[in-house]
């Protein structure tokens, strides 16, 4: 009758969900977001965001077909990266840095460690990080379209993080933002300036909790980053510790970059670790650091950390012997 066994390794339950439909529910809670970019900073937004799709889709079929692997542009995760990517960059980013982009996030980061789940850190970010060091003009040049008066098609300045930043460093322990930016409405909905796709935070809430009633990602390590970046910043006496929230990259790291199944730990325990340690790290940066924005690093820097998380967190097997 051995014959008739399937010997094969796990997973042994198999769902209905693959890599696949994960994926496309991403892109589906993404959209909000895109849209609110091309309304915010035009078509131009939709224009990078095009250019760090194909780009990054382009380099996973050229390095799978070059290598002569299973070519795995139809998961869907290249597409992910690349929206992500064009997410992270100022509305008036050269295009062809967005393709170096494409190409650190894709062959560096993920294909070069084994391709779609052997990535150790997040390769947007990874590629966000290495674009900020090599364009740091471009990086930081932000575009503020909609606040742009009658007349001008666009007004460059700091973000209200920057401003933020400044505040606290200048008055230790304040608590009060200047008036130009107390509007919490304009900065829930995203009319400031920042990146493509960090500035609506509403829009980036729209699909985070269509992913979590989706059952893609659990609400652990959002609301745990989140908080504790909030108590932290608190604590630490940062300048309007509510507005910092809405300001910059914390809604879009928490929701759509630290809930990557790969570079986030599996077990529940893990998640909560891995969300604290992004929101104290995040809180510590902004705080003391001569950059106004720590998402970025805080979440690279807890990916790196993941493998022991997972390894403290681990159940103990059914039947088995504890240590």
């Amino acid at each position: 009758m051995t014959g008739n066994l399937t010997v094969a390794s796990s997973p042994h339950i198999r769902g209905k969900k693959t890599s696949r439909t994960i994926m496309l529910d991403v892109v589906a809670a993404l959209v909000p977001a895109i849209a609110a970019s091309v309304v915010l900073f035009g078509f131009g937004a939709l224009l990078r965001i095009v250019v760090s799709v194909l780009s990054c889709v382009v380099f996973e079929y050229g390095w799978c077909a070059v290598m002569k692997k299973p070519n795995t542009v139809s998961d869907i995760s290249a597409v992910i990266t690349g929206i992500l990517l064009a997410f992270n960059v100022p509305s008036e980013l050269p295009v062809w840095q967005l393709v170096f982009g494409g190409f650190v996030a894709i062959v560096v980061v993920k294909q070069l460690f084994g391709g779609i789940g052997c990535n150790f850190v997040n390769p947007a970010l990874a590629a966000r990080a290495v674009m900020g060091l090599s364009f740091p003009g471009t990086m930081t040049s932000y575009t503020h379209p909609v606040s742009a008066p009658a007349g001008m098609d666009a007004l460059t300045g700091g973000t209200p993080l920057m401003q933020l930043d400044a505040i606290s460093k200048a008055t230790p322990g304040a608590l009060r933002f200047v008036d130009k930016y107390a509007d919490l409405w304009s900065l829930f909905i995203g009319n400031h300036g920042g990146m493509l796709g960090e500035t609506s935070a509403a829009a980036l809430i729209v699909g985070g909790v269509y992913l979590i009633l989706r059952g893609v990602i659990k609400p652990i390590i959002p609301l745990s980053f989140l908080g504790t970046a909030l108590l932290f910043q608190t604590i630490l006496g940062a300048a309007a510790p509510v507005p910092a929230m809405l300001s910059g990259g914390l809604v879009l790291g928490a929701v759509f970059m630290a809930t990557d199944y790969v570079t986030s730990p599996y077990t529940n325990w893990g998640k909560l670790v891995f969300g604290v340690g992004c929101g104290l790290i995040t809180a510590t940066i902004r705080t003391f650091a001569a950059s106004s924005e720590g998402v970025t690093y805080a979440i690279l820097i807890m990916n790196l950390l993941v493998p022991y998380i997972n390894d403290l967190t681990r159940r103990k097997p059914y039947g088995g012997v504890a240590k």
